[in-house]
């Protein structure tokens, strides 16, 4: 039986609900595998989103590939679901393999006949547009989502990003934490240093004196944020950026940090 490995890949949670999901690919692989007489030796899977890039396990394969010399069979469902960009294909041709595109009914070699490498290779020029397309369109979702007031990022700490609605609400328990620091630093009785022991022995956070530093100096906390360069005013309570209420004291990063701000570090008897 020749030996053959497979992979799969979804790039959203909408595929997985259109029937892309690594269950639906693998078994219509391992179908293939069984018709043509191969045995599968391992199964690399990835999940890639818009907003998480990087496929660990594509890399993975192709060291695995590299020190597997016997096995030279790949099989995947189409060419969408193996190339994200041209140097991928580059990667996996120098690797002198067979890869099977079971939906296309393709298959790829050093030996396949130019038109099969001819439409392989629109395949994977379409494969990439798509890709750079769903690029562009979620960056323009998270430019109009900011110019809305709505932070189109991960919440910073003392909120928490609320996945139902896609807001970000403050977080009744790290809230705390930040309230603290803020009056805490505001005495000027503190460095970096005791707010961090503050931190650990009042709330049990581990925390960075880098990141203490960060949540003293962000805008955030103050109900403005930056993106693309730009200082937006985020929106009220009852929206997606709540300005600080009774929850969150109207300090400015100004007042807080002043020296850091002038260029001279707090940080002094760390």
């Amino acid at each position: 039986m020749t030996p053959a490995i497979i992979y799969t890949r979804v790039s959203s949670r909408e595929q997985q609900q259109e029937g892309f999901s690594l269950g639906a690919q693998a078994k219509g692989l391992r179908e293939h595998a069984d018709c043509h007489d191969m045995t599968i030796l391992k199964v690399f899977e990835d999940v890639e989103t818009a907003k998480v890039s990087g496929r660990k396990q594509f890399n993975e394969m192709v060291s695995w590939l590299k020190k597997n010399r016997s096995c030279r069979t790949l099989l995947v469902e189409k060419t969408d679901r193996l190339y994200r960009n041209l140097k991928d294909a580059v990667t996996l041709e120098e690797l002198d393999i067979e890869i099977h595109l079971v939906k296309e009914g393709q298959i790829i070699s050093k030996d396949a006949k130019s038109q099969a490498k001819l439409i392989h290779g629109i395949n994977l020029v379409l494969a990439r547009n798509y890709s750079e397309n769903l690029q562009e369109e979620v960056k323009k979702g998270m430019r109009e989502k900011a110019s809305q007031g709505v932070f189109p990022g991960h919440a910073p700490f003392g909120y928490r990003n609320n996945k139902a609605d896609r807001t970000i609400e403050i977080d009744p328990v790290d809230s705390l934490a930040v309230v603290r620091l803020m009056d805490e630093y505001a005495t000027g009785a503190h460095t970096l240093s005791t707010l961090q022991k503050m931190l650990k022995n009042e709330f049990g956070k581990t925390m960075s004196r880098n990141n203490i530093h960060k949540i003293l100096t962000n805008w955030f906390y103050v109900g403005f944020f930056v993106w693309s360069g730009e200082t937006i005013t985020g929106r009220t309570p009852s929206s997606s950026i709540p300005k600080p209420s009774r929850g969150f004291r109207r300090y400015s990063p100004v007042t807080i940090v002043p020296n850091t701000l002038n260029g001279r570090s707090p940080l002094g008897d760390c």
